[in-house]
């Protein structure tokens, strides 16, 4: 008797490879896409309703960070495993993987093929991370680790929301940082969402503290 294959979501806010790997994986009879959705709130409701095997999670997503969205699964349902897919590969991105016990983590643009076969080891209860990722990390008698930690919640931040949180620090407002920027205060928004949750602060007062602490901008 065959097992039932293997159900999986995929979490992408690009619409367009959100779709493509909807429609490669559909291909394997051992593996079923029983959803696609395009931020991390959705992601976790969608686990929470339908508890699949594994969700394939895009990191840099609008709204509730990916991670945040991935510690809640983890608590709610041990079970369902994680895989991070990611354009970046920062140690702060992989410090967190780690910490949510995520089974992998895999950098865009890798072949279809060989993003099945992680996709397949994670299921199984192994990891599988990208070989750029592998290179930075350290496997011990405590598990798997950053070969260097951080030095700082500062180096959890990408080089964009750096500049966001600099940006603020200096007293400028969303709209203004968004016209400097040539972007939406909607996206500027949500780098500041982002930069809030990794250095968990929650005002401007004390993200201008911090910034200056750290050197960002001058007191």
């Amino acid at each position: 008797m065959s097992r039932s294959p293997a159900t999986l979501l995929i979490a992408d806010d690009h619409d367009l490879l959100r779709d493509m790997l909807a429609r490669r994986l559909a291909e394997e009879p051992d593996l079923q896409v029983i959803g696609t959705v395009a931020d991390a709130s959705a992601a976790l409701d969608a686990c929470l309703a339908h508890r699949p095997d594994l969700v394939l999670m895009d990191i840099d997503m609008p709204g509730l960070s990916a991670f945040k969205a991935a510690h809640l699964m983890r608590d709610r349902l041990p079970d369902t495993r994680i895989l991070f897919l990611s354009a970046y590969v920062h140690d702060g991105f992989i410090s967190q993987a780690l910490e949510v016990r995520a089974g992998g983590y895999l950098t865009k643009g890798r072949n279809p093929e060989a993003l099945i076969t992680c996709i397949r080891t994670v299921i199984r209860g192994g990891t599988c991370f990208a070989p750029e990722v592998e290179s930075r990390l350290e496997i011990g008698p405590g598990g798997v680790r950053l070969a260097q930690k951080p030095r700082s919640r500062l180096e959890l931040l990408t080089a964009r929301e750096k500049q966001i949180l600099s940006y603020l620090a200096r007293g400028m407002s969303k709209k203004e940082i968004a016209r400097l920027d040539g972007t939406s205060v909607k996206t500027v928004d949500h780098h500041c969402q982002h930069v809030m949750e990794k250095l968990d602060l929650h005002d401007r007062v004390e993200l201008t503290r911090y910034a200056i602490r750290e050197g960002l901008v001058a007191p």
